[in-house]
């Protein structure tokens, strides 16, 4: 009972830390696992573990398989995961180098990560590219704790965004299917009958996945399932795809639960989000139960295994050799530039999928007595924890050292998506300012991607904002919904992250009344809330521009807009197109030489007054 309970405390302690120092949860997991497990056997009086996850007649959590029997649960349940969150429709607009770096850059690394082993190690060919197929997957949950305090350019944080949620579920499915033909005949692989075996898994396999997955939608869209049951039953049917699978065809539970997932997370479900919401708190859970008892399942002898140089020579052959060659074949033809490249070929820290896959493989492949399956979860978990460590220590330092590194923050956040955000947007979008407009209201969302807009559906008082990587970039805030709270809430919370440059929010009914006591973060003309902006927006749908002559001119320009309701101005353009906000507070705007305009929303200036 104390090393369970002791489990799940180191776990989410580990979790805390993580999160605090801005590190992926797997380090601290893994970590902890190897300082309970192997490394305890250096320093407790009896030479043995402080938590030892099989029973040896003395001592441990799980008799027997029970170990065996738990993480393979475990591991259905991330994979499930995974699968839920690869969607066609992502897959066709991620571009064409996230589409060649799940196809070209996982061959690459497939067969050159699996010659490496095999030459390296003397592993069998077998043996070799199931590690291959092991190290593909790299992973959202380690990226992008990374990668979230790093300034980069959009289409360099989407690329590896992308490339971490995509592979995920593509590269356990590699490392499944490596793993069943091994698996196959009981070492009589290449024979005729392994290759019965092999179609019947993928048979199976795919068809409980295909088959639970509709049938299971068609019960939630039915009612069938009460919603306070939604989730539990979820996870049960996932459980039962895993075992029921596993029963017609010997380990093809895992490709089932992918399968489904995929199914599943392809389908319009009305209650997806909260089978989402569901998985990530259970994941959570399990991972941290999960890795410590995997870390501390390694005995000092496998450590030993790897502790020579032909561990240094396969970790630098896939990190700085393979890794890079994948990304610059994929990135060839495409925009990204050279040191763009080199940063995304830097950067591909493994992940959970594959430190709990080797863990579970390895351990099958030893009981059947596969010759060097021994190296399978040792060096799995080097190429993990040296990559992880490696990415988390120099990843900011190496953007800039090739230049990726943005010194100054120029993307813009919109908070909240009416039709005055969306024409702002649409507006700086044109003037090739990266903008980004959140709202929890799917109708606003929609009707901003249809002009083209990046726009999120998302609740700022979620934590998931700030885990968004691919709004490193984003300098300015801007809170323009109708509810003044939530303005000023989204000011204090994001301004931090993402308002370096300004943070800025429309003024409330209590300070139009009341023009001092407008905040230095108001936005605009302190005579304009949302009722005025909305009203402005709907008779005149129009951004438009003006020419400032001089200083004079410019507060002209104010004091007519702050006497007509229907024009708001918004933003001053200089002649190098730099495009600066309006606070409410300013009191006074020097434009220095001919060719700055005046950005405003709404009815066009009378020429004549302003001439």
């Amino acid at each position: 009972m104390l090393e369970l309970a002791g489990i799940i405390i180191l776990g989410i302690i580990a979790q805390w830390m993580a999160w605090r120092l801005k590190l992926p949860a797997i380090l601290p997991l893994i970590l902890i696992g190897l300082l309970v497990g192997p490394i305890a056997t250096l320093y407790t009086e009896d030479g043995s573990k402080l938590i030892e996850p099989i029973w040896n007649g003395e001592k441990g959590l799980f008799p027997g398989e029970g170990l065996y029997y738990f993480v393979s649960l475990a591991i259905s349940i991330i994979l499930f995961e995974g699968g839920l969150t690869l969607k066609r429709a992502e897959i066709a607009n991620v571009g064409p180098v996230i589409t060649k770096l799940i196809t070209v850059g996982t061959l690459v690394t497939f067969f050159g990560a699996g010659i490496a082993a095999h030459y390296t190690f003397g592993l069998s060919w077998k043996i070799s590219f199931l590690f291959a197929g092991l190290v593909i997957v790299t992973g959202p949950t380690v990226i992008t704790p990374i990668l979230r305090n790093i300034p980069l350019k959009k289409d360099v944080s989407t690329v590896l965004k992308w490339e971490g949620i995509l592979i995920d579920p593509i590269g356990a499915l590699v490392a499944v299917l490596v793993f069943e033909f091994i698996s196959v005949g009981e070492g009589q692989a290449f024979t005729k009958t392994a290759l019965i075996e092999f179609g019947k898994i993928l048979l199976f396999g795919t068809t409980f996945g295909f088959t639970f997955a509709h049938a299971l939608a068609f019960a939630i869209k039915r009612d069938f399932i009460p919603h306070y049951l939604l989730n539990v039953v979820s996870l049960s049917v996932v459980l039962l795809v895993f075992v029921e699978s596993d029963v017609f065809a010997h380990e093809s539970g895992l490709l089932a639960v992918v399968v489904m997932g995929m199914v599943l997370g392809n389908m319009n479900l009305p209650n997806l989000k909260e089978l989402l919401y569901f998985k990530e708190s259970l994941s959570v859970l399990l991972i941290s139960i999960l890795f410590i008892l995997l870390a501390a399942n390694i005995n000092i002898s496998d450590m030993k295994l790897i502790y020579n140089w032909n561990t240094v020579a396969l970790f630098a052959i896939i990190v700085f050799v393979i890794r890079p060659i994948g990304v610059f074949l994929s990135a060839q033809g495409s925009d990204l530039k050279f040191n763009e490249k080199l940063f995304i070929g830097w950067v591909g820290p493994r992940g959970i999928v594959a430190a709990g896959i080797a863990s579970l493989f390895g351990s099958k492949l030893l009981a059947k007595g596969e010759p060097g399956a021994e190296y399978i979860t040792p060096l799995v978990f080097m190429i993990v924890l040296g990559t992880v460590l490696l990415n988390a220590t120099t990843a900011r330092l190496f953007a800039k050292l090739v230049g990726v590194f943005l010194t100054k923050s120029e993307g813009i956040l919109i908070v909240g998506a009416s039709k005055a955000s969306r024409l702002i947007g649409n507006y700086l979008k044109k003037n090739n300012r990266h903008v980004v407009l959140i709202d929890n209201n799917q109708k606003n969302i929609e009707m901003a991607k249809k002009l083209g807009l990046e726009a999120i559906t998302a609740d700022i008082f979620s934590d998931t904002l700030t885990d968004n990587i691919e709004l490193n970039d984003v300098g300015y805030l801007i809170a323009l919904t109708g509810n003044t709270d939530i303005n000023k809430f989204a000011v204090s919370k994001l301004e931090k992250q993402f308002g370096e440059n300004g943070a800025f929010r429309l003024a409330s009914t209590e300070e139009i009344n009341n023009p001092e006591g407008v905040t230095e973060n108001g936005l605009f003309s302190p005579s304009y809330d949302f009722i005025k902006l909305m009203e402005a927006s709907e008779k005149y749908p129009t951004v438009n521009e003006v020419d400032i002559k001089n200083k004079n001119h410019y507060e002209e320009l104010i004091e007519m807009a702050d006497s007509d309701s229907d024009i708001v101005p918004i933003f001053t353009k200089s002649p190098s197109g730099s495009i600066d906000i309006i606070p409410s507070n300013q009191k006074s705007f020097n434009p220095n030489g001919d060719g700055f305009k005046l950005v405003y929303l709404g009815k066009v200036f009378d020429e004549e007054k302003t001439s």
